[in-house]
């Protein structure tokens, strides 16, 4: 077996090929940068070589700086502070500086410090589709190769700032016509082409450029610093948490002004400063958390093989079901969409075409991608098409005995070997196929709204779920672009059971006489897109309601019981489904607080009768977040105990991209362990005995077992098997 490192070959022409190998990806690590340098001095002594080509190995340049080196101690053995420093550095000083042409031939991807690198060549060539970014941004750091300093000499400032604050990558093609790459060639040309061209540069006949020498596509600094000015605002809307934009920006203005070398002496201290932030840490987390889901006990380490998934059936065309045809569709996956009639069903077709356009509009399909997935559309409005589909998924109406009845005639038309599937967000699984005989085929298919555009897919199995039905649909979470979780079956599963006191909690301090507008704009700045209250009325007040009978049969004594979604619907209030909720919602303007609803609020607290003495309680905005996140925590330490999730971290990917919690904190559990399980736990304490609720407080045993031990949240282990009974559920979730 060939060891992974940097190898050297030199060819009859005198060019010395330079191969880095570190599957998958040739991600780069301290010890290859290190060898990098060494080869490259190599080269650059010996007389028999007169040009450097640099690539990678299996089809891909580099996928960059091995991430992996971030989570190890700085002190720790050869990832010193002195020997990343230093291997930054051979860019600059070796590449760049080489006394010998140097050529990038890129193929497949150069990402982070891959494209760094290749910036540092003389020259860079590429095969088609190869895919060019610098995404460190999304890690909560700022590229630390000098990507800061030449990607704007190479493709001019804006698509710079653009391509690194979004962390879009973009093709060798649109590269090309940048300026970001010198040619695109067809692969199997790629070396000799390279490798030519390298001579070309050599011989004078091509020009022999180093990137940090360039300023023709700064622009004045006029221009310049105008341009960093919007882009700093803009910063400071869309990504007031993330201190990794406006360092960007500074390191880019710095060499804008002073000189690329000045310019990357600044990346490289501000990029060590950032690695140590807590936003890097929290982001960094999230990114390992997201890819250990792919990973699943019984399920992806059995040797199975995932089945091809052609033709998929959605029963229902409403907001969920029009929303999942058009993840498939925009796949190239066949759907039969299924309604009760003609009038709902041609509006769940105008539903998916326009989220088609959509997906258009904001460059995601071209237009002859979207005329295809109109074409991988029927309509149908009975099961006679459902004979030769690979998967079925029902997105009705939360009513059980109209999902026990559709599962019921699906198992009787559908093919042996197909996947009956459930969008439901609350109903135990077990419910659902009470009266089927092919349990094994039944799962869960969670979307979040709008499906075609929310990340997660959570997938629920039950107890007689086949792992080959978990391992199709994961395959097919993937292929449609989202994040697969699997987690066990109980009501609400993994995300809705974690935050159902969300809602409830918010609720709560209204009764206590909290303004509303004081707890949105408290859990806004706190991070989340928009409050609970407005949350409510985009989701639909027939959800809520549907959703809390469900919980309020499973966790009778953890619910609060809130008449103003009751007293909204009797006055006519539905959410922004007739303009009228929490907010006023009118075509063309923001949502606003609509004071005319204190009557009703005012109402509601006296049906509930909590508040201490009659009085309203005083809180901070401080105090909110903690009252409505803090009880969501307590009910995680629980699903985590009772094995809903895989694992702690599986909670922190689905609460970021199911919930849209801030990424930034690095997940709902991540979060939880930074402020404190001693301080949850007291507080929760506190407020059990001061306000009572039932047991909406009180700590879960989970949680004091965490406290009692003086361990992180993140280390919650499942509960034993031989537990007693009471410790779960009816229906318990293990996986």
């Amino acid at each position: 077996m060939e060891k992974n490192g940097v190898k050297v070959e030199v060819g009859n022409d005198a060019v010395a090929l330079i191969t880095i190998s570190n599957p998958p990806v040739n991600a780069l690590t301290v010890p290859m940068c290190v060898e990098l340098m060494e080869k490259m001095n190599e080269a650059n002594r010996r007389p028999d070589i007169k040009a450097i080509v640099i690539t990678g190995k299996g089809g891909k340049f580099s996928g960059g700086f091995d991430i992996n080196a971030f989570q190890k101690p700085p002190d720790s053995e050869n990832h010193s502070s002195k020997s990343v420093h230093d291997s930054y550095k051979f860019v600059i000083n070796v590449v760049e500086d080489c006394k010998k042409p140097v050529v990038a031939a890129i193929q497949g991807l150069a990402l982070g410090g891959g494209l760094e690198l290749a910036m540092g060549c003389h020259a860079r060539i590429a095969a088609p589709k190869a895919q060019l970014g610098l995404p460190e941004l999304k890690l909560g750091i700022i590229p630390g190769l000098g990507g800061t300093q030449r990607l704007p000499r190479l493709v001019g400032l804006q698509k710079a700032i653009q391509m690194m604050l979004m962390s879009t990558p973009i093709t060798s093609e649109e590269g090309n016509k940048l300026g970001l790459v010198d040619a695109v060639v067809p692969s199997q040309d790629l070396l000799q082409i390279s490798r030519s061209w390298a001579l070309e540069i050599a011989d004078m006949r091509k020009p022999w450029l180093r990137t940090l020498h360039r300023t023709e596509k700064l622009g004045t600094l006029s221009e310049s610093r105008d341009i960093l000015k919007g882009a700093r605002l803009q910063a400071q809307k869309t990504a007031p948490n993330m201190p990794q934009h406006q360092a960007c920006l500074n390191v880019i203005e710095e060499g804008v002004v002073h000189g690329g070398y000045v310019g990357f002496e600044k990346e490289l201290e501000a990029s060590a400063e950032l690695m140590k932030s807590n936003v890097s840490k929290a982001l960094i987390h999230i990114f390992f958390a997201e890819r250990a889901t792919s990973k699943v006990p019984n399920v992806t380490n059995v040797g199975l093989k995932p089945r091809h998934i052609k033709k998929v059936a959605i029963i229902g065309g409403g907001l969920m079901g029009s929303g999942i045809a058009t993840a498939l569709l925009a796949r190239n996956i066949f759907v039969v969409l299924k309604e009760i009639n003609s009038e709902y069903l041609l509006k769940g077709i105008k539903t998916i075409q326009g989220n088609v356009q959509d997906l258009v509009r904001r460059g995601k399909l071209t237009q002859d991608q979207a005329f295809k997935a109109f074409s991988m559309l029927k309509g149908v409005l009975d099961y006679a098409e459902f004979k030769d589909v690979d998967m079925v998924i029902e997105a009705v109406i939360e009513d059980v005995a109209l999902k026990q009845k559709i599962f019921s005639d699906i198992e009787k038309i559908c093919p042996p070997h197909c996947i009956l599937a459930s969008n439901t967000s609350t109903i135990n699984l077990n419910t659902i196929a009470k009266n089927i005989n092919s349990q094994d085929r039944v799962v869960g298919a969670h979307f979040f709204s709008p499906a075609h555009i929310m990340p997660l897919l959570e997938i629920v199995r039950s107890e007689k779920t086949s792992p080959q039905v978990i391992l199709d649909l994961m395959t097919v979470g993937k292929i449609i672009k989202k994040v697969p979780v699997v987690v066990g079956n109980c009501t609400g599963f993994a995300v809705n059971r974690t935050f159902f006191p969300y809602g409830q909690g918010a609720h709560i301090l209204v009764s206590l006489g909290v303004d509303i507008f004081q707890i949105d704009s408290a859990i806004r700045n706190f991070g989340f897109p928009v409050g609970p209250f407005q949350l409510s009325d985009l989701g639909g007040y027939g959800v809520a309601k549907g959703a809390g009978k469900e919980y309020a049969a499973a966790f009778a004594g953890r619910i609060f019981h809130s008449p103003i979604i009751e007293l909204f619907l009797k006055n006519g209030r539905k959410g922004k489904a007739n303009g009228k909720g929490f907010y006023i919602y009118e075509k063309g303007s923001k949502p606003k607080p609509d004071p005319s609803i204190l009557p009703i609020i005012e109402e509601a607290r006296r049906i509930t009768n909590i508040m201490p003495g009659g009085k309203p309680i005083s809180v901070t905005d401080q105090e909110i977040i903690e009252m409505i996140m803090f009880p969501v925590v307590n009910e995680a330490c629980r699903v985590i105990a009772e094995e809903v999730v895989v694992r702690p971290s599986d909670l922190d990917v689905a609460s970021v991209l199911g919930m849209s919690f801030p990424s930034y904190r690095g997940g709902l559990m991540f979060w939880a362990d930074s402020v404190g399980p001693q301080h949850i736990y007291n507080s929760l304490r506190k407020w059990s005995q001061q306000y009572g609720i039932g047991d909406f407080y009180t700590p879960s045993k989970a949680l004091v077992d965490r406290v009692t031990n003086n361990l992180p949240l993140v280390g919650i282990t499942p509960f034993p098997i031989s537990a007693p009974a009471t410790s779960f559920p009816a229906s318990r979730p293990r996986l």
